[in-house]
């Protein structure tokens, strides 16, 4: 029950950062909102738990195999798929927030990259 609240809690987390950057980009509170690594340390420390949490002998074996056969038991975990589903989340915000800033220092629209960004991922 814990794995899957955290989860739905790092989807909502990161959609107001997404709403700023597509919906109100030129706006002096998303430019500071944008500023803050905050966000980033907030996701790295859930993605550090959970990462901490799916982590057993036969699951540290799997992931560090070369293979995808011994890989994909591994994503039958719930805590597992959580955790590679918040490092997505990061990676994408982390990337969103890139596209968002060269766009302010060009003076370019970014809406569309930024629309890419979050649903297909760097």
């Amino acid at each position: 029950m814990v794995i899957t609240q955290l989860f739905n809690i790092a989807n909502i987390f990161v959609l107001p950062f997404w709403l700023l950057m597509i919906f109100l980009p030129n706006w002096g509170i998303t430019r500071r909102v944008m500023e803050s690594y905050l966000p980033y340390v907030a996701l790295a420390g859930l993605y550090i738990y959970l990462f901490i949490n799916s982590i057993t002998p036969e699951s540290a074996q799997a992931i560090s195999s070369t293979q995808l056969a011994d890989i994909a038991p591994f994503f039958s975990d719930e805590t597992a798929v959580a955790t590679a589903w918040i490092h997505f989340l990061v990676l994408d915000l982390f990337v969103g927030r890139w596209i968002y800033w060269q766009g302010q220092q060009a003076g370019i629209w970014t809406i569309h990259s930024l629309v890419l960004c979050l649903f297909a991922g760097p």
